[in-house]
């Protein structure tokens, strides 16, 4: 089993590798398996090709029970800063699969402006004795937020921190004015009591395979779909509401929760625009 120190060795020799634009460079494993925003590609191909600068940000987390270790960062192409997460899985100090998400947010004009990549010490910080969590309640409290988005009625099925804060694709959507939804002006848990997202039909394809006990971060891949068929609703508060996805539509995610005490401290995402329904390459894998 990999120690942390051995996870991140071999995290910041890909990642010296990617800023060179020199996969050779990587330590493969025969048949490594690796994707960029949910398309199986060649180790070499898509963001190889047209990095032109790695940001400093740098949240990571690994899983010594699985071998594999995690990065949130963001990446220059040409004329665009992009979010990214990007997922190693590792055997004997070789890398046998890498999951690359790039929210291009340039390309799909989404209302993601003014982001920001500043550390998180909440992500960052070693759970405190008395506030950890095991596995499995790791597990089910991440599980239980996807449960919450999808068909948002109100229902709160996992918990929440009273001050935890999200941020999507650089951009925090939580205790936010300046975000263009006014929804954003609200907590977490206030928003989802709320029901606003009743628009999200399925939260599908759920995959937890990265758990950091030690920090207590899950990080989750799955896609929300939209069916486009839910126009006007109302809020839990009786307040009148219009879905903004009006056509079928999915995102594809990679998404960290922080738990702390049993309840979601913080949250990081990192997703983009996937043709509706479309599969994932890693199932079965």
């Amino acid at each position: 089993m990999a120690s942390r120190d051995e996870l991140y060795a071999v995290l910041d020799r890909y990642i010296a590798a990617l800023g060179d634009r020199n996969a050779a460079a990587v330590p493969w494993a025969d048949g490594a398996f690796t994707s960029e925003n949910n398309v199986a590609l060649e180790p070499g191909d898509g963001l190889w090709n047209t990095l032109t600068a790695i940001g400093p940000y740098d949240l990571r987390f690994a899983d010594t029970r699985s071998g594999q270790v995690a990065l949130f960062t963001s990446v220059e192409e040409t004329d665009a800063v992009s979010p990214a997460a990007i997922r190693l899985e590792v055997r004997d100090g070789r890398i046998t699969g890498v999951e690359t998400v790039v929210a291009r947010n340039k390309d799909e004009g989404f209302p993601f402006l003014g982001q920001r990549f500043d550390r998180k010490p909440e992500m960052e910080t070693p759970v405190p004795a008395g506030e950890t969590s095991d596995r499995d309640e790791l597990l089910r409290i991440a599980n239980g937020y996807f449960e919450t988005i999808e068909r948002n009625d109100g229902t709160i099925r996992t918990r929440f921190h009273p001050g935890c804060n999200r941020v999507e694709n650089g951009v925090q959507t939580t205790n936010n004015a300046d975000f263009p939804l006014p929804i954003a002006r609200l907590g977490c848990e206030e928003q989802f009591a709320l029901g606003w997202y009743r628009y999200d039909d399925r939260l599908r394809g759920r995959r937890f395979p990265l758990v950091d006990e030690e920090r207590g971060i899950v990080l989750a891949h799955g896609f929300i779909d939209h069916c486009g068929k839910v126009g006007d609703y109302h809020l839990t508060d009786g307040t009148p509401a219009s879905s903004p996805v009006r056509r079928p539509h999915s995102y594809y995610l990679a998404e960290a929760f922080k738990i702390r005490a049993g309840a979601i401290e913080q949250v990081e995402a990192v997703f983009h625009t996937v043709p509706y329904h479309m599969p994932s390459p890693w199932d079965g894998r």
